[in-house]
């Protein structure tokens, strides 16, 4: 699997200009299905628990944390996640708010390229996640504006994740993603730079 590092060279070779994360695979969409109930989310802000006592209503889901992806070369590469779905919007994830933020670096502190922006659609099942938000900054002009995925599957000290563009050879600049729309969390989180949370949606199912 060919992994690119962002660099002038390469934001000529990608279509758009954009090649933070330029990986060879096949995408799938990210299904948020597990039955296993995993620990509390935990608001990247504060640190506390989601879904205690303290903290009522409980949300209806989130997605938090952060963390680097495993490599076996010097490139360093973390995503970050505060994204979170009201109580009172359980029945429609695209009300989902936060924030998501994704560096890739040749090497810690070197040359690299990121972006951030606002979470627009959060689903979760068990310890799985999909999301989708707007980049809102990058250091990649073409990149702003658009809609990109991720997935995470949360697995304590083994986190997954993914992301839309795992087949495009990077964020190609586009705004028609469909909401909650991302690629299987393929990639392997690297262990003790951080954790990924997930608090379970609970589904709204029909009772007629």
């Amino acid at each position: 699997m060919s992994r690119t590092v962002f660099t002038p060279t390469t934001v000529r070779v990608v279509a758009v200009g954009a090649a933070i994360l330029a990986l060879a695979g096949v995408a799938g969409v990210a299904v948020a299905s597990d039955d296993e109930s995993p620990r509390p989310a935990v608001t990247a802000a504060t640190g506390k628990p989601h879904g205690t006592a303290a903290d009522k209503p409980r949300e209806a889901a989130a997605l938090t944390g952060s963390a680097k992806l495993f490599r076996k070369t010097t490139e360093d590469v973390t995503f970050t996640f505060d994204a979170h779905l009201a109580a009172k919007n359980n029945t429609r994830p695209d009300k989902a708010t936060g924030t998501f933020r994704f560096v890739h670096l040749e090497k810690p502190g070197g040359k690299g390229g990121w972006a951030k922006g606002r979470i627009d659609c959060l689903v979760t099942g068990g310890k799985v996640a999909t999301a989708t938000g707007i980049i809102t900054g990058t250091n990649i002009k073409e990149m702003k504006g658009s809609r990109v995925g991720f997935s995470v599957n949360d697995r304590g000290a083994h986190d997954r994740l993914g992301y839309s563009w795992a087949a495009t050879g990077g964020p190609d600049g586009t705004k028609k993603l469909t909401k909650c729309n991302s690629a299987a969390p393929f990639e392997r989180v690297k262990q003790g730079t951080g954790d990924f949370h997930v608090l379970p949606w609970q589904v709204p199912y029909p009772t007629n």
